[in-house]
């Protein structure tokens, strides 16, 4: 998502890093998604302002920030189980 040369120029950024700082760098490059893209200005702009302390505080805002665009099934996943008491949930199947 993140493109290789911006991820590795974030790698090496002196840290810490505000989100202002991360912006004024970063804020213009795309993030190309499933279904489109944005660029990290709009995914991190959706979170409050943050002193980055490493490389991986900075990766994870902006993955915690993409839009829904970035998820290729909304609302699906194979991988975790259905919460008790969840209202929705997969019909049961017997093999």
């Amino acid at each position: 998502m993140i493109p290789t040369a911006t991820a590795d120029g974030i790698d090496d950024e002196n840290y810490p890093l505000t989100t202002d700082e991360l912006l004024a760098r970063y804020g213009e490059v795309e993030l190309e998604m499933a279904r489109g893209s944005e660029r990290i200005r709009e995914a991190v702009g959706r979170l409050d302002d943050e002193v980055y302390q490493c490389p991986s505080d900075v990766h994870c805002a902006v993955f915690a920030g993409v839009g829904k665009e970035a998820v290729g099934r909304q609302n699906y996943s194979d991988r975790d189980p259905t919460p008790l008491g969840a209202p929705h949930g997969p019909d049961q199947v017997s093999f």
